[in-house]
């Protein structure tokens, strides 16, 4: 699984390579650029130890659920703070919505640790009532909130070996149950790995059928024709202009 800097590092290729990057790389550098070295520093701790893996995935659930999340808000909140304002300093859109969310973490007046779980859990009720009583978009709130979130999944499953869950048929992650940002084809038999879009742990999966709707089609890499030196996430973010084509088309990016 590729560290922070080699996502850094992957990103500043592609805008310096490609100019159709160099209007989206800079942000998600930035963010990148602040998580390093702090991998660590998020607040919030997964542990697994207790897990029976084997059981847990074996009835088809995800080996890390709410239960093995616990948080130290202070922490959290230092570090969610720093993030926001990592995205202030880019000068994107959505100031004063930045600033909202910032008065409310650091008031209490929304709690990072009962929207974590239920963000982890695909609960979009808390979520939404918080961006609602802030007058925030839920997007802008959820991205923000996943960050420290993305990064200790990412942590946890970086321990788990490749192919770990050797029987593990469903179409969303076995580690943190989140659904697949991107696909690859690699071997010479093209066999379909699936990347998580929250821990990006990969798994193998049935190569013609999409593991959100059942259709044919999702966004994959093709390891057979090279490319493999981009990390699968950093591709993930760098086409994300096929998502938007694709949600024009109806279709819904899994989460």
């Amino acid at each position: 699984m590729p560290d922070t800097e080699s996502k850094i590092a992957a990103l500043r290729q592609a805008a310096a390579s490609s100019p159709e990057y160099a209007d989206i790389a800079p942000l998600f550098v930035a963010v990148y650029d602040y998580i390093r070295n702090r991998e660590d520093q998020t607040g919030i701790r997964i542990d697994i130890s207790a897990v029976n893996s084997c059981e847990r995935t074996g009835n088809g659930f995800p080996l890390i659920t709410a239960a093995e999340l616990s948080v130290e808000r202070e922490i959290l909140n230092v570090f969610l703070l720093g993030a926001i304002r990592v995205l202030q300093q880019q000068g994107r859109e959505g100031e004063q919505e930045l600033e909202r969310i910032t008065a409310a973490l650091s008031s209490g007046e929304i709690d990072p640790q009962e929207m974590l779980p239920a963000i982890l859990e695909r609960r979009r009720g808390p979520l939404d009532e918080a961006s609602a009583r802030l007058g925030v978009p839920a997007p802008l709130l959820e991205y923000i909130l996943e960050i420290p979130l993305k990064t200790a999944l990412e942590q946890c499953a970086a321990k788990i070996l490749v192919g770990a869950f050797p029987d593990w048929q469903e179409s969303v992650c076995p580690v943190c149950g989140a659904r697949p940002g991107m696909a690859e084809l690699a071997g010479d038999e093209g066999r379909r790995q699936l990347c998580c879009s929250a821990c990006f742990y990969s798994w193998q999966f049935k190569r013609l059928k999409c593991p959100s709707c059942g259709c044919e089609d999702i966004k994959t890499r093709d390891l057979r024709k090279g490319g493999g030196e981009v990390p699968l996430e950093v591709e993930d973010l760098l086409t994300i202009h096929l998502d938007l084509l694709a949600s024009r088309e109806g279709f819904e990016r899994g989460k």
